[in-house]
């Protein structure tokens, strides 16, 4: 390194700060996205934005300070083009995107603009994506359920308010559908915002998900960021933080409820390890970065709840070769405080949305957060599931008939807490021609215990499935057995003889 850096010494090509601000420098070498950089005057500090090429067309972040003359950073852009002896210029500042009103709505890339093809946005502000968690004296010191009016994770699995969730599902299992309902839901019941970042998402899933979004009517109430695949690390090591940035300034500035969804926080770590690597710093366990805790906590710790709001946040997580003790899960599990697992075979069976009652939990369900009677509840419900869960195979192989009473009246009521669990969505009217419907707590606890109190064993389980509250099930039933008495009246008539 001293070779090149004492021939761009004598060759002194680099400027002193310019009337504007700006402080210019020249690369002294390009090696993948990791660039070099020898200034004469006036370092720049860590994370500061460096611009080259044509058009200032390639971003690069500052690092590392290698000496009192040069910096290592990672371009957020392809490097094609750069060479040695460039000029790079930097202003001193940040990483920056814009904040306000009129973002929502909108699609961004890393560095805040706008990839949806709509009218440009007016001059705003800017804002360092480079934010300090809030301090635990502005934080909010009891623990609120956030609800999402989805019979099923407001009894069996609570979100916090201001708290990280963990959503585990494969394709097809309905997972884009959870997140659109509660998109739809956050703005119905807080006035607030939702912010959509994917981290490393295929070109196809993010424009799928606008048109799902758009076709669905919520895109107006929300933000979308995508940092593609097919970006470079540097990029898609940001982009959560960039995301994060807007989100905070609906909390902070206008004291709103925001509802992050990420996905996939497994490709923000893996982003990570790719610089790690690229800077040339030791690899920890399995290949990870050494700072793996740090940088994750540096994200995560910024969804929080505050005296002014809260960023409530959903996150895909995959898991390594479903090895639940790679670095990257548990480092992740620790941050989160509820998991919703979907479940394929829920979904071949047709109750959606699709979770895993059983497999998923929330540190929520605590009588002391929720409450004695919805715990006492909440436990019931688990305890019949699973005994039902434990019968299976001897119905399968014996049938339903040699079950004892006790445990035949144990699945009948297990198969209609099951259905009743299930729900029309508002962001599926079109497809299934079924109105959505938003349930209360109240309503939805009061439906599981008068189920679980053996009420409704004599109504038909097809009552209970894709409706709201119980009132609805009762008046389903009731419609259900009229139609049903009218034709057997009508096949119990005798035929009239025609007199010809």
């Amino acid at each position: 390194m001293s070779r090149p850096i004492q021939l761009n010494a004598e060759n002194n090509q680099t400027k002193a700060p310019s009337s504007d601000g700006s402080t210019y420098g020249k690369i002294i070498s390009v090696r993948g996205s990791v660039v070099d950089v020898w200034f004469d005057h006036d370092l720049p500090a860590i994370y500061s934005v460096l611009y080259a090429g044509v058009d200032r067309q390639v971003t690069i972040e500052v690092l590392t300070q290698l000496d009192e003359h040069s910096v290592r950073g990672i371009a957020l852009n392809p490097t094609q083009g750069l060479a040695r002896g460039m000029r790079i210029e930097t202003e001193g500042k940040q990483l920056s995107v814009p904040v306000g009103k009129e973002i929502i709505g909108r699609m961004f890339d890393v560095f805040g603009k706008t990839i949806d093809h709509d009218p440009p946005l007016p001059d705003m502000a800017q804002r360092s994506i480079h934010q300090l968690p809030p301090p635990l004296s502005k934080r909010s010191t009891k623990s609120e359920i956030f609800l999402t009016g989805i019979k099923a994770i407001d009894v069996l699995i609570p979100l916090e308010r201001g708290g990280k969730a963990g959503l585990f599902g494969g394709a097809g299992v309905g997972k884009t559908v959870l997140l659109t309902e509660m998109i739809h839901n956050m703005v119905g019941h807080s006035n607030g915002v939702s912010l959509f970042c994917g981290i490393g998402e295929r070109c196809r899933e993010g424009n799928e998900l606008y048109h799902e979004m758009k076709d669905a009517g919520v895109l107006q109430h929300m933000v979308m960021m995508f940092g593609q695949m097919n970006e470079p690390p540097g990029a898609r090591f940001r982009v959560g933080h960039a995301a994060l940035t807007m989100a905070e300034y609906f909390r902070d500035d206008e004291h709103r409820d925001v509802l992050l969804l990420i996905d996939n926080i497994f490709r923000f770590i893996q982003a990570g390890m790719e610089v790690s690597g690229l800077l040339g710093q030791m690899p920890s366990r399995l290949g990870y970065q050494p700072t793996l805790a740090t940088e994750l906590s540096k994200l995560e710790e910024r969804i929080a709840n505050t005296d002014a709001g809260a960023i409530t946040s959903i996150q895909a997580v995959y898991v390594p070769a479903d090895d639940l003790t790679d670095p990257a899960a548990v480092h992740a599990f620790s941050h989160l405080s509820a998991s919703i697992v979907l479940s394929r075979k829920k979904a071949s069976e047709g109750l959606y949305p699709a979770i895993d009652l059983l497999q998923s939990n929330s540190k929520m369900a605590t009588p002391g957060t929720i409450g004695d009677r919805h715990y006492a509840l909440a436990q019931e419900i688990r305890r019949v599931l699973a005994q039902y869960e434990d019968l299976q195979d001897i119905i399968a192989m014996l049938g339903l008939e040699q079950l004892s009473a006790i445990d035949r009246d144990l699945v009948n009521r297990a198969r209609r807490l099951e259905r009743f669990l299930t729900q029309p969505f508002f962001t599926t009217e079109q497809f299934s021609g079924l109105t959505g419907r938003d349930v209360s707590l109240e309503e939805a606890l009061r439906g599981c215990e008068r189920i679980l109190a053996g009420e409704f064993n004599d109504l038909p389980e097809s009552a209970f499935y894709m409706v709201g509250t119980i009132d609805e099930v009762i008046k389903k039933a009731g419609s259900s057995g009229k139609s049903a008495n009218l034709k057997s009246e009508t096949a119990a008539k005798p035929a009239v003889a025609v007199d010809k």
